[in-house]
């Protein structure tokens, strides 16, 4: 697999393909946010997740890609992932979908209120909603399940080294989200691959055994 999940702003996206599946990640903005297109191979339906920023960007991907955007994710309230996503939702007529207790917070309605256990279907894929509460109130990442292992996308709540950043607002909780990326994820799945909101991949394999450092550390 030449796949290794490293973009950065102003670069090229990566693709990687899945024999369900084919995913298209891009970097944009300053902040250097990830941008993730989910493209069911049969029926070339697609998952956008996060317009963080730079609509020509995204949209360059999507036309490159043939996919048709269906759903447009956005795994939390903050700034920083909703800045292009008034222009997707134009462009594509997509619906939109996000974790309830963030929707109020963001400047474009959502269609679709996410809770804990739910599904999103996008063609044949059907992606499962975690909430992870602590970043925001209303996090969620989506996990799919292919032939190469469990693909879990994370927003800002997991990332290489440690749970998103619970210092910077009064709503944020580290035990919070400790807690639920410990039972609502590393206790679920055995292994996947981890796409998160920013930054480059990682495995649950690779963050696993460093779970009590960052309970231990308190961030």
């Amino acid at each position: 697999m030449t796949y290794d999940g490293r973009v950065s702003p102003g670069g090229p996206w990566a693709v990687r393909e899945l024999p369900e599946a084919t995913i298209y990640k891009l970097a944009v903005s300053e902040m250097s946010n990830n941008v993730y297109l989910i493209e069911d191979r049969v029926t070339h339906d697609a998952l956008l997740i996060d317009a963080a920023d730079d609509w020509p960007a995204i949209a360059e991907m999507i036309e490159n890609s043939g996919a048709r955007v269906r759903t447009i994710l956005t795994t939390h309230r903050h700034w920083d992932h909703v800045r292009a996503l008034q222009e997707a939702v134009e462009a594509t007529g997509a619906q939109t979908a996000a974790g309830a207790d963030d929707a109020d917070a963001i400047p474009v309605r959502t269609d679709v209120l996410l809770s804990d256990g739910d599904q999103l279907t996008v063609g044949g894929l059907t992606l499962d909603v975690i909430a992870l509460r602590g970043h925001t109130p209303g996090s969620v990442a989506v996990a799919f399940n292919s032939a190469d292992g469990p693909q879990l996308f994370t927003g800002d709540s997991l990332f290489p080294g440690g749970v998103g950043a619970t210092n910077h607002y009064d709503y944020q909780s580290f035990p919070s989200l400790i807690a639920d990326v410990s039972d609502r994820v590393f206790d679920v799945y055995d292994d996947a691959w981890i796409y998160p909101g920013h930054g480059d991949d990682t495995t649950l394999a690779a963050e696993r055994p460093h779970l009590q450092e960052w309970r231990d550390r308190g961030w």
